[in-house]
């Protein structure tokens, strides 16, 4: 469920009707939905009731400070995969022991601003990262908490480009060598044990992957427990998937992959994380874009519309699907076109959709690309020198600015031109 609903024949975001927005901020915008992102998040945090758990809101989803306010205020921590995620969710307000440390190349630089910012554990992903990160830990006098990152080469059954848990995936420690990677970290100085930590994919439609590595983990838990060292932290990760099609089968639901963890890992006393960031953000926000040309191909029409690649670049990047809807309700029974949908970017890439059929839009009509609250803004470029898209927040019946477009001034200044040109 989203707060994106028709009202009189026009599609809202919560109490504001979209069109309010486009004509104060422009298109192409992101417009994303407080309601939504706070419903989301309490899902997953009452399908681990009773459980000692951390709903830890993976940042790289859509890392804006207002919505990383909004999740520090609901009591969620969050995870970050640089200085820079790290270093904009303490600026949002986001406690040092709430925020975890992952990625598989983390630099003694960003080692060493967490550790003297704060942090609440690292997830390590490898023997070198290990020893860099005890090393940095015992310069600065320091004791850095850890979970090593095990693979446990599982078939996520997502998309190759976002699998992470099988064997030939750059992520983690084979699970087989994780006996001896532990007994490593506890022999190093300046560095705690205090769990594991296993990630498997995003945008995972099916329990099966989860309850297969969880079930690893487990035994792992037990084996280390039993070489001496204290699990009592796991983290699992995030991946849960979301329905990017209205018409198709619904992924689980957080209660029932909060079911699934009791079930498999409820009897080990360990504390529980979780980082999911797609689930949360990615239908708490659409892509408003306006109709620049309806244009008459050979044998198919294109909707050409002023969103492009650099704005939104799941579909070329990863043939993603997103809804596309016009902003004003089509009349009943209306039929509808056939489009290719397509931005004004120079490559045949810029396409969003081929055949979509959409009632039959005009110059200057708005629509709406659904389930664009994750991996949207934050993967945004300004490729072909297209001013990066802004962001809008609303809640009930107001709506804010929370990333303004930069001005084509802003593009130019920022380049400089050497003295001996």
């Amino acid at each position: 469920m989203d707060h994106f609903l028709y009202r009189d024949g026009i599609l809202h975001a919560e109490d504001v009707p979209l069109p309010e927005i486009a004509a104060a901020v422009g298109t192409p915008v992101y417009v994303y939905s407080v309601a939504t992102l706070t419903r989301h998040f309490r899902l997953f945090d009452e399908a681990l009731q009773g459980m000692d758990h951390l709903v830890c809101y993976a940042m790289k989803a859509n890392s804006n400070l207002a919505v990383v306010r909004l999740m520090a205020d609901l009591g969620a921590g969050v995870d970050v995969v640089s200085a820079g995620e790290y270093l904009k969710a303490r600026a949002a307000g986001m406690p040092a022991d709430r925020i975890v440390f992952s990625g598989v190349g983390k630099t003694r630089a960003e080692m060493r601003i967490a550790l003297e910012g704060g942090i609440r554990q690292f997830n390590v992903e490898s023997e070198p990262e290990l020893h860099a990160l005890s090393e940095v830990a015992t310069e600065l006098g320091r004791t850095a908490p850890i979970t090593i990152r095990v693979n446990p080469d599982v078939d996520a059954k997502t998309h190759e480009k976002i699998a992470t848990g099988k064997a030939e995936n750059k992520f983690g420690i084979p699970i087989a060598r994780a006996r001896g990677v532990y007994a490593l970290a506890a022999s190093l100085p300046g560095i705690e044990v205090v769990g594991i930590d296993v990630h498997i994919g995003s945008q995972l439609t099916e329990l099966e992957p989860f309850e297969i590595a969880y079930g690893k983990v487990a035994e792992l838990t037990r084996a280390l427990r039993a070489d001496g060292h204290d699990i009592r932290r796991l983290d699992l990760g995030g991946g849960l998937g979301i329905p990017y099609e209205r018409t198709n089968t619904a992924p689980p639901l957080p209660i029932e992959y909060g079911d699934m963890v009791r079930r498999v890992l409820g009897d080990l006393g360990c504390e529980i994380e979780i980082e999911p960031g797609r689930l949360i953000a990615g239908n708490a926000g659409v892509l408003l874009s306006e109709v620049i040309y309806v244009k008459q191909g050979e044998d198919r029409q294109f909707l050409i519309v002023d969103a492009a690649m650099n704005d939104l670049i799941r579909p070329s990047m990863y043939a993603a699907h997103h809804d596309i809807v016009p902003v004003v309700q089509p009349e009943p029974g209306q039929e509808p076109a056939r489009y290719d949908v397509v931005g004004p970017v120079c490559e045949t890439g810029d396409t969003f959709a081929k055949g979509r059929e959409i009632a039959p839009l005009a110059q200057g009509d708005l629509v709406a690309f659904r389930s664009a609250g994750a991996y949207g803004a934050v993967m945004a470029s300004e490729y072909n020198t297209r001013p990066l898209v802004p962001e809008v927040l609303v809640s009930g019946h107001q709506f804010a600015v929370i990333r303004p477009r930069p001005t084509f001034d802003d593009l130019v200044k920022r380049d400089t031109i050497p003295a001996w040109l």
